[in-house]
C-alpha cells in the first residue's frame, strides 16, 4: 500500500495544514441505526472457539462467556462509592437518559441484582490508566484502576445497551494497545459549528478515542487585527473543553507556525518573511526576528486562558511550501551567526521550533509538531521529547525519529479526509490489516516509540463538502482508527463484517441530529420578524445532506458568493447574499434552519455566518457574535 503514497506527492498544500481539509467530523450524525449492538460477532467466536462476544467498537477480544444474562430495567441503579466512581456514574446516568433509558439514580448503597456497579480500584495494576474489567451477570460491574478506565467501561456498556437491554453474561478485561487515539480537525480558516464539534467529542469518547487536535483561531483580545472570521469565542472554547474533560477527550490546540501564519499575520507585514525581491509573505513568520517569537508567545499565553491541557501543537509544517530558503538569504545569515559556519537555513527553522518548545515547557505544556520539516538538512537537532506527528514520507523516517528521542504519532496521509478531495480508503486499509506501525514510507516491526494514530480532517476546498457530508465520510475512518489504536486491526474476517459492526454500534447518546430540517418541503412566505425586508415567496427544499435551499418566485436560489475567498469560501463579514442561478451541487446555496427567539436562524452551511437583513432591504451574512442574528419567519403559503 505504501508504494502508492511514496510515488504520489501530496495534493497541493496537503500538509497538515494544507490539508486543512476536510474538517468535518462525522458528527452530523446523520443517524446510523444502532441495530443489534449486542448481537454476536461470528468471526471472533469462530476464531476463539468460544461463545461470541457482544459486538462493540473497539471489539472485545478476550470475552469469556457464561450462562445467563444481565438485564437492565426500570429498577436499575448506578452504584458508586468513591468520588471518581461517582463522577463516572453521573456521566453514565446522563448518557442513559439521552439514550432513552430513563432516569437512573446514582447511589452509594449496597448493590442488588439488576444494578450497575462502577468502581475505581488503583490496586488493579493490570488495567493501567485506561483499561477496565466488565463482568455481566445478575448485576453488571465495571472496574477501572483509574477513573478513565472505568469511564471506558461505561462506553462499552452503552454500546451493549444500544439495541438490547439483555446483555449476555460474561467477563472481559479490555486494555488499549496505544495511548494516543485521535482525530485531528483543521478549523484553521473556515469555521466548523460548535454543535458539530460537540458531536465529535461525544462520538470519539463512545469509541474510546482520547485526543482531539484542533487547529483553530480563538478570537483575540491581544491582537484584534487578526480577528478575521473563522474564529471561536473564548466562551465557546471553554464549553468545548469542559465537554472534553467530562468525556475524557484531551483537546490539543494548534496555531501553525512559522508557516501558514496568514490567519494571524496577514495584517502584520512587520512580522512577515520578505524575499529578495522585497515581497512580503503573509503566510510565513520571519523566524529571525525577536518580535516574531514574542508575538507567537503571546498567542500561546492567550490560548492558555481557555486550553488548560498538557499539550501545545505548533504545526511547523510546510514553511517553504512553494518556495525555498534561497529566496531568503538573511535566514542563512541568522543561522550561521547563531550556530557557526556549517549551519544551514533549516537550522534557523529548528531554532524557532526549539525556542517555542522551551516556552511551552515553561508553561507546563509539551510540544507537538508535524514531521515534514524534519528533512535531515539541519545540523541543530529538535529538542528530544518533542512529539512528532508523521504524515509524509521524507528523508528522516519514523524509526530515525524514535531513535532521536521523539515519541511518534502516526498521522498518515492515508488517514486523511479532505473536503472535496481525498477520502481515506478504509476498506483497503482494513483488508491490508493496517495498524499504527504502518507509516508513510516505513512499516515498523515494533510498537515501541509509537504513541498511536489519528485520522485528520482538512478543508482544502472549503466548499467541497458540507459538515454533514464530511460527517458521513468520516464515520467509517473514525470507527477504523478506534479499532486499530485500541485493539486488533482485523476483528472481523471481512470488511463487510466490520462495517456491520460499526453500523450496529452507531453514534453516541446525546449526539444531535444535525441533518434535521424543521420545516417540510413546500412554499412559504419569508419575512424577518423586525420587518426590515419585503416579504418574499420562496420554495423550501431539503437537500440530501440535511440542509435546505430557498428558491424565489423567479426560480433563483439564495446564495452567498461575494467578497474575498479563503479556501474557495466567501468569508468576508457583511458580504452580500443574493439570488443566483440554482445549482444542486453548489454548497453555498445550502442553509441550516434552527429555532431562535421565536423564529428561525438561517445559517449558511459552508460559511457558518447567519443570513441577516441589512435594514436597507438587502441581505448579508455576518458572524453570529458580531451582530444579533436576524430572526426569520417562514409561513406556509
Amino acid at each position: 500500500m505504501w508504494t502508492e503514497f511514496r510515488t504520489k506527492p501530496p495534493r497541493a498544500r496537503r500538509g497538515p495544514r494544507l490539508a486543512c481539509a476536510a474538517l468535518a467530523l462525522f458528527l452530523t450524525a446523520a443517524p446510523v441505526s444502532a441495530a443489534s449492538a449486542a448481537a454476536p460477532a461470528p468471526d471472533l467466536a469462530a476464531r476463539a472457539g468460544a461463545p461470541a462476544p457482544p459486538r462493540t467498537v473497539p471489539a472485545l477480544t478476550d470475552w469469556q462467556g457464561a450462562s445467563g444474562a444481565y438485564r437492565f430495567s426500570g429498577r436499575t441503579r448506578l452504584v458508586a462509592h468513591d468520588a471518581a466512581a461517582r463522577r463516572v456514574a453521573r456521566t453514565l446516568a446522563d448518557d442513559l437518559r439521552a439514550a432513552g433509558k430513563g432516569t437512573v439514580p446514582v447511589t452509594g448503597g449496597a448493590a442488588r441484582d439488576g444494578d450497575i456497579v462502577v468502581d475505581v480500584d488503583a490496586r488493579d495494576k493490570k488495567l493501567g490508566a485506561e483499561g477496565y474489567e466488565l463482568r455481566a451477570g445478575a448485576r453488571l460491574e465495571i472496574t477501572g484502576a483509574a477513573e478513565t478506565g472505568a469511564f471506558y467501561g461505561t462506553r462499552t456498556l452503552l454500546q451493549l445497551l444500544a439495541h438490547d437491554e439483555r446483555i449476555p453474561a460474561g467477563r472481559t478485561v479490555d486494555v488499549p494497545r496505544y495511548k494516543e487515539r485521535g482525530v485531528g480537525v483543521c478549523a484553521c480558516y473556515v469555521h466548523i459549528s460548535t454543535d458539530w464539534l460537540e458531536n465529535l467529542v461525544r462520538d470519539m469518547a463512545y469509541h474510546k478515542l482520547n485526543q482531539l487536535l484542533l487547529e483553530l483561531k480563538v478570537k483575540s483580545a491581544a491582537h484584534p487585527e487578526a480577528n478575521s472570521w473563522g474564529y471561536y469565542t473564548k466562551d465557546e472554547i471553554r464549553r468545548l473543553v469542559a465537554l472534553g474533560a467530562k468525556y475524557h477527550v484531551t483537546i490539543v490546540p494548534e496555531i501553525n507556525s512559522p508557516g501558514h501564519m496568514d490567519p494571524w499575520i496577514q495584517d502584520r507585514p512587520d512580522l512577515q518573511l520578505v524575499d529578495t525581491d522585497g515581497n512580503a509573505q503573509p503566510s510565513r513568520l520571519d523566524v529571525t526576528k525577536p518580535e516574531a517569537l514574542a508575538y507567537y508567545k503571546s498567542l500561546i499565553d492567550e490560548y492558555g486562558e481557555v486550553f488548560p491541557g498538557p499539550w501545545w501543537h505548533m504545526g511547523a509544517d510546510e514553511y517553504m511550501l512553494g518556495s525555498d530558503f534561497a529566496k531568503y538569504p538573511h535566514v542563512l545569515e541568522y543561522a550561521r551567526a547563531r550556530y557557526g559556519p556549517d549551519a544551514t537555513p533549516q537550522d534557523a527553522f529548528i531554532d524557532f521550533v526549539n525556542r517555542v518548545e522551551a516556552y511551552a515547557a515553561s508553561k507546563g505544556k509539551r510540544l507537538r509538531i508535524w514531521n515534514d520539516g524534519l528533512t535531515g538538512a539541519n545540523t541543530v537537532p529538535v529538542t528530544p521529547g518533542t512529539t512528532v506527528e508523521h504524515w509524509l514520507n521524507v528523508n528522516v523516517g519514523p524509526s530515525q525519529l524514535i531513535a532521536q528521542g521523539h515519541p511518534v504519532m502516526n498521522a498518515a496521509y492515508s488517514l486523511y479526509v479532505i473536503r472535496g478531495g481525498f477520502h481515506s480508503d478504509t476498506e483497503k486499509l482494513y483488508d491490508e490489516q493496517w495498524d499504527p506501525r504502518s507509516f508513510e514510507g516505513e512499516k515498523l516491526a515494533s510498537r515501541t516509540g509509537v504513541t498511536g494514530a489519528k485520522i485528520s480532517l482538512w478543508p482544502d476546498n472549503g466548499r467541497g463538502e458540507t459538515e454533514n457530508e464530511v460527517a458521513e465520510a468520516a464515520f467509517l475512518p473514525l470507527n477504523h482508527i478506534a479499532q486499530t489504536t485500541w485493539g486488533a486491526p482485523h476483528p472481523d474476517a471481512g470488511y463487510a463484517g466490520f462495517t456491520d459492526r460499526a453500523a450496529a454500534v452507531g453514534h453516541a447518546p446525546g449526539v444531535r441530529d444535525l441533518t434535521r430540517v424543521p420545516l417540510a418541503d413546500g412554499t412559504y412566505t419569508l419575512t424577518d420578524r423586525a420587518h426590515r425586508t419585503t416579504p418574499a415567496r420562496v420554495r423550501l427544499t431539503r437537500t440530501a445532506d440535511g440542509y435546505a435551499t430557498l428558491t424565489n418566485a423567479a426560480g433563483a436560489c439564495l446564495e452567498t458568493r461575494a467578497g474575498k475567498l479563503t479556501l474557495n469560501v466567501p468569508l468576508e463579514p457583511g458580504s452580500a447574499v443574493t439570488w443566483e442561478t440554482c445549482d444542486a451541487k453548489n454548497t453555498l446555496q445550502r442553509w441550516q434552519l434552527t429555532a431562535d427567539r421565536g423564529g428561525l436562524r438561517i445559517t449558511n452551511a459552508i460559511t457558518r455566518m447567519t443570513l441577516d437583513a441589512t435594514g436597507t432591504g438587502g441581505l448579508a451574512q455576518y458572524p453570529p457574535d458580531q451582530r444579533p442574528p436576524t430572526a426569520w419567519a417562514l409561513t406556509r403559503a
